[in-house]
């Protein structure tokens, strides 16, 4: 059974598990396997099916929260084919800003989605989100805001989105990199008379990548919203990892699984969702079988042992983004 619990300090209510769209929504992504979960058919109207199929079942697991962004390819106009069929449907939804699709529906692009802060995509997509999902949208992310890109000294950017804020929908940034830490910490300053700009932050948080756990937890005491993405660090985390070099790692995570009569994505999700500041802990599953595995671990109790174990195989923040950017678009 999947909780509902309050989201943060906000009037939202949201389950402790979520489906994102990344690899529902377009034909290429970094998660491995993607494209054999896919079939290798990207017929955009088989693909709206799957994932309108794929929102059906986890809205019958008890899903309640759906994750989706601009750049996700199709993923808000297939969000909005299922509102359509669910008009007393009460999940909440999440999308974002800041990245433009420019794969033109390829497997393989030069650029996949380009990023761009300024105020005049946000004032664009922001108008696009709005048409496609209209006053379902509950949560709208900066996508990947980052301390590089500058967007949390952008003051057009911040105003633009105080108004969003005013018109009833909570605002979040999405966060990205080794200095998630520290772009959570300058955007936990943002306020006016004592009330955060910011009430949800989306943020990597898994077995492997633990860096940013103090500021997530010290937002959710601030009374924000956690959603925690790559809970099973884009398919490394799972059975499907065949790099030598995770071999011994990837014994630890058997022998737990095995232990708890379950699958290694299981123990992940297990993992993230037994820390208490955690709002929701995102599935990206594709297909049945991988979310139904992804529940499995809901309510999975770890051992003092299993999480000794786990520790064992926690990598540098370094480390863990170096190899996400070497994971192929398939």
């Amino acid at each position: 059974m999947i909780s509902i619990i309050p989201f943060g300090k906000t009037n939202k209510y949201t389950s402790r598990v979520g489906l994102g769209l990344a690899a529902l929504g377009r034909p290429g992504y970094i998660n491995l396997g993607h494209g054999d979960d896919l079939n290798n058919d990207y017929q955009i109207e088989h693909m709206q099916q799957r994932c309108v199929d794929m929102l059906d079942l986890a809205y019958e697991k008890g899903i309640r929260y759906f994750d989706a962004a601009r750049s996700y390819g199709k993923a808000e106009q297939f969000l909005n084919k299922w509102i359509g069929a669910h008009p007393e449907q009460q999940a909440v939804i999440g999308s974002k800003w800041g990245y433009e699709y420019t794969a033109e529906w390829n497997v393989t692009a030069e650029h996949h989605e380009i990023k761009n802060h300024n105020l005049q995509l946000l004032k664009k997509q922001w108008g696009e989100s709005v048409d496609l999902l209209h006053d379902h949208l509950d949560i709208y992310h900066i996508h990947s805001a980052t301390l590089s890109s500058a967007v949390l000294n952008n003051e057009e950017v911040i105003e633009q989105l105080w108004n969003i804020k005013n018109e009833g929908v909570i605002v979040g940034l999405s966060l990205s990199g080794t200095q998630q830490a520290d772009t959570l910490e300058k955007a936990l300053e943002i306020q006016r008379d004592g009330v955060h700009l910011f009430q949800s932050v989306q943020a990597t948080y898994n077995i492997l990548e633990r860096s940013a756990a103090k500021m997530l937890q010290e937002a959710k005491y601030q009374g924000w919203g956690v959603i925690i993405k790559e809970v099973f660090a884009n398919g490394r985390l799972t059975s499907r990892n065949s790099d030598p070099a995770f071999e011994s790692s990837k014994q630890k995570l058997q022998f737990i699984a095995q232990k708890h009569n379950v699958n290694i994505d299981a123990i992940a999700m297990a993992f993230v969702l037994s820390q208490p500041w955690v709002s929701v802990a995102l599935s990206g599953a594709t297909t049945k079988e991988m979310l139904e595995s992804n529940l499995q671990g809901v309510g999975l109790q770890l051992d003092l042992m299993d999480f000794q174990m786990l520790d064992e195989i926690q990598e540098e923040a370094e480390v863990y983004w170096e190899t996400r950017s070497e994971l192929e678009w398939n």
